[in-house]
């Protein structure tokens, strides 16, 4: 796919469909949104268009090509309301409830935002939804929660607003056509039908007349006469007469028509009528399998759009469908939760509130990306009670068994294939006890993590015992008592955020009341300690949502209010700790570095480098010590989808670094990797480099580095061309030669900064710890 985006500046308000984060790094992102919601459709020639929750996608039943547009290519994220395909000037009209309109051209690839109605102050925010789009003679006339808006797409201008409820007020209209010289308005909210004369100022409210009462969503025009509906009825107006053509005993949720014969779909059932509406040519039922949104008829068959498995095609009336059509991509957008190891991604999607409150239960799967394929297992696929299913552990030493979080019903382990759910029956995981209430069960699970020797520690709230281990080689439980700092499980906690485990076996735990908790038993007796009083250890909440050691052994705290670093983590239990907050200089002025930001997430990466997601801001990427701000995605600078990031997860293998949102999954290829205990896997790629390899941007790489090593490389004479050193040459510094954790990056250059010519370079790799030296060769090719 290629991307090309264009700049356009006129007396309105347009914009580029993005700022330009593409320019260098279009190649290292990807998204993937779920496609499984599907909520319009259109056909056009060969080609059926479908859009799901905010993104689209193309179907040609000829070819069988599906083609997918996203916030990869430049469409905002935001929720889709309505969209239209425009034979004249091949472009798609995306709608959004925000107001916001975005014009698509599919074929060069092109994406240009109309802000004008978003951005408009005098209408309030909730009304502006973009309904529907017609055309007539090069006019666009889009229907919006306000009133109609005329729009010049070849202009790329805005001409009149008509407001045409009472006195000149808003009034949601939900489509428009032109029929000889008059044009009808749909309204909702009992707005009725509405009509005025084309010869006449359209502006003026007082030229609009309602010719039928009620409320009503679709006017569609033929060749005999132009038809709408409300929740239950089809209506026809034929000369100037309204007639009710055909009534139903369920609820209309879309309503279509292609050369006369129309498509009517319900929530249980799809029915094809010709113009007469009196039996259906087809019925297709959804066997209380589906539940359908959308429908139209092209080349012979249904294509139905469902609640949850994308898109159905259908022959005739055949009460299975032939097919499911829709891009790959996992059940949902609203990612609670994200794991990456070697060459699996796992995704949740939740959950439970902010306040731990795991109500109202959540019944959706699990999905798993192995090798570009989505393996998503539906909900009636697991084990009984795996709800809220949430945080993920995979085990670094069995890749192929993975945990699962549920925050009601237990643990959900993945193993050879198979589903487990481990609860009181089958391990000392426990469940809340009421008194008033004996036989409730909530065994509350949230966050889980794996130490050095593969043991799993798991996060248990509301009793008394909330961290428990599981042993693998021995296959005992173990429950640790919390009450000497929590003394009431049940009332003085609400839950556990995270758990990180140190490199000298110290659990850190994050609570919503109990602030940093620190665990240790690795020396036989069993250290706890809580701190939580906001002044006396420099937290800015005691409300923790995220922990991560570094690899000084530093601890990350993100709260709901900000960011602090305990640096000493070594005299947690025998001394006063008190977090430090980062300073930074802005505009040559210090300030707190995450002030006042509620974040998420915090990862750290092969380099020491911090991840940090946010709730409003997206995603940071700082250096190891947090002065530099590396990157900073939003979804205004990137394909995130939304500045709400839920979870990051890094796989260190590949470089990826996932950002779960509410709105979708996307990545981000750092081709950074962790470092290696040697360099018996170091390789460089490519080589040889071959003309017409960008060595500039993309850049020479040499893989599988140890943590604190120097590289020179010379000529073949032995003359010194560039050098660089671990913990001096950091990447993003605009060094020639770089180095990223187990990845240094070499741009060709010399120590003049200038290109090398062909030849043969050695690569003189030497450890500084432990006096390892490695040499390999590179070819370059002019």
């Amino acid at each position: 796919m290629r991307f090309s985006f264009l700049i356009l500046f006129f007396l309105f308000n347009f914009s580029q469909s993005q700022e330009n984060y593409y320019n260098n790094s279009a190649n290292n992102w990807q998204t993937y949104f779920s496609y499984s919601e599907i909520s319009d459709s259109q056909h056009e020639n060969n080609t059926i268009f479908f859009s799901s929750d905010n993104a689209l996608f193309s179907y040609n039943f000829l070819t069988l090509e599906l083609d997918s547009f996203d916030t990869l290519l430049g469409l905002s994220g935001d929720k889709i309301s309505t969209f239209f395909f425009s034979e004249l000037y091949n472009k798609i009209l995306i709608g959004y409830e925000n107001g916001l309109i975005q014009i698509l051209d599919p074929l060069e690839l092109t994406v240009i935002n109309i802000l004008d109605i978003k951005n408009k102050t005098t209408i309030p925010s909730n009304n502006k939804r973009i309904n529907n789009f017609y055309s007539h003679n090069n006019t666009f006339y889009i229907s919006t929660d306000y009133g109609i808006s005329v729009f010049y797409l070849e202009q790329l201008e805005f001409g009149d607003t008509f407001y045409i409820g009472n006195n000149a007020g808003y009034l949601k209209v939900s489509s428009t056509v032109v029929n000889e010289q008059y044009i009808y308005a749909s309204c909702l909210e009992n707005g009725g039908i509405r009509m005025a004369n084309l010869d006449q100022p359209l502006i003026d409210y007082n030229n609009w007349s309602q010719i039928y009462s009620g409320s009503f969503d679709n006017l569609i025009k033929t060749g005999n006469g132009i038809y709408f509906n409300d929740s239950r009825n089809i209506y026809k107006i034929t000369n100037g007469s309204i007639t009710n053509v055909k009534s139903f005993n369920n609820d209309i949720l879309d309503f279509k028509e292609d050369s006369l014969v129309f498509t009517l779909t319900f929530e249980e059932k799809c029915l094809l009528y010709d113009q007469t509406f009196t039996n259906p040519l087809i019925i297709v039922d959804n066997n209380e399998e589906n539940s359908f949104n959308t429908g139209l008829f092209a080349d012979n068959r249904l294509y139905i759009g469902s609640e949850e498995n994308g898109v159905l095609v259908y022959n005739n009336s055949a009460s299975e469908a032939d097919a499911s059509i829709y891009p790959n991509g996992p059940l949902e957008n609203n990612i609670f939760s994200v794991e990456s190891k070697a060459n699996q991604t796992w995704v949740t999607f939740g959950n439970y509130t902010e306040y731990f409150n795991p109500s109202p239960l959540n019944y959706s799967g699990v999905s798993r990306l192995v090798e570009n394929n989505w393996n998503n297992v539906e909900f009636d696929s697991l084990p009984e009670n795996s709800v809220n299913l949430n945080k993920i552990s995979i085990n670094p030493f069995n890749n192929n068994q993975v945990f699962i979080s549920s925050f009601h019903g237990g643990l959900l382990e993945f193993n050879n294939n198979e589903f487990q759910l481990f609860d009181e029956s089958n391990s000392d995981l426990e469940s809340l006890t009421l008194a008033n209430n004996s036989s409730y069960q909530s065994i509350r699970i949230s966050d889980t993590g794996f130490d050095s020797s593969g043991v799993l520690w798991i996060l248990n709230s509301k009793v008394d015992s909330p961290l428990k281990s599981f042993d693998f080689n021995t296959g005992l439980w173990d429950s640790y008592d919390f009450t000497p700092i929590i003394p009431s499980g049940l009332d003085d906690e609400l839950g556990f955020s995270d758990i990180e485990i140190d490199t000298y076996g110290t659990k850190w735990i994050g609570g919503l009341r109990s602030g940093l908790i620190g665990f240790n038993n690795s020396t036989g007796s069993i250290k706890l300690k809580k701190i939580n009083n906001e002044e006396q250890v420099n937290l800015p909440s005691k409300n923790i949502k995220s922990l991560a050691i570094d690899k000084n052994n530093h601890l990350w705290i993100g709260t709901i209010q900000g960011l602090r670093v305990l640096y000493n983590t070594s005299s947690f239990f025998d001394s006063n700790p008190v977090t430090q907050q980062i300073i930074i200089l802005e505009d040559g002025l210090p300030r707190e570095l995450l002030e006042q930001q509620f974040i998420t997430d915090i990862e750290v990466d092969g380099a020491n480098n911090k991840w940090v997601g946010t709730i409003g801001s997206g995603v940071f990427y700082f250096s190891p010590n947090g002065q530099q701000t590396i990157y900073h995605f939003t979804k205004e600078n990137s394909p995130l989808p939304s500045n709400n990031i839920n979870d990051i997860a890094i796989n260190e293998e590949t470089g990826l670094v996932f950002f779960g949102t509410d709105k979708g999954l996307v990545s981000y290829g750092t081709g950074s990797s962790s470092t290696n205990e040697s360099f018996s896997e170091t390789f460089v790629y490519p080589n040889p480099i071959r003309p017409g390899f960008d060595m500039l941007n993309k850049k020479i790489k040499i893989s599988g580095l140890t943590d604190n090593c120097n590289i020179k490389i010379t000529d073949i004479e032995g003359n010194l061309v560039a050098e660089a050193q671990s913990k001096i040459n950091r990447r993003y510094n605009n060094f020639n030669l770089e180095i990223d954790g187990g990845t240094a990056f070499w741009n060709g250059k010399n120590m003049h900064n200038n290109s090398v010519s062909s030849g043969v370079y050695l690569v003189m790799l030497s450890d500084l710890d432990s006096y390892e030296t490695k040499i390999l060769k590179i070819m370059i090719i002019r």
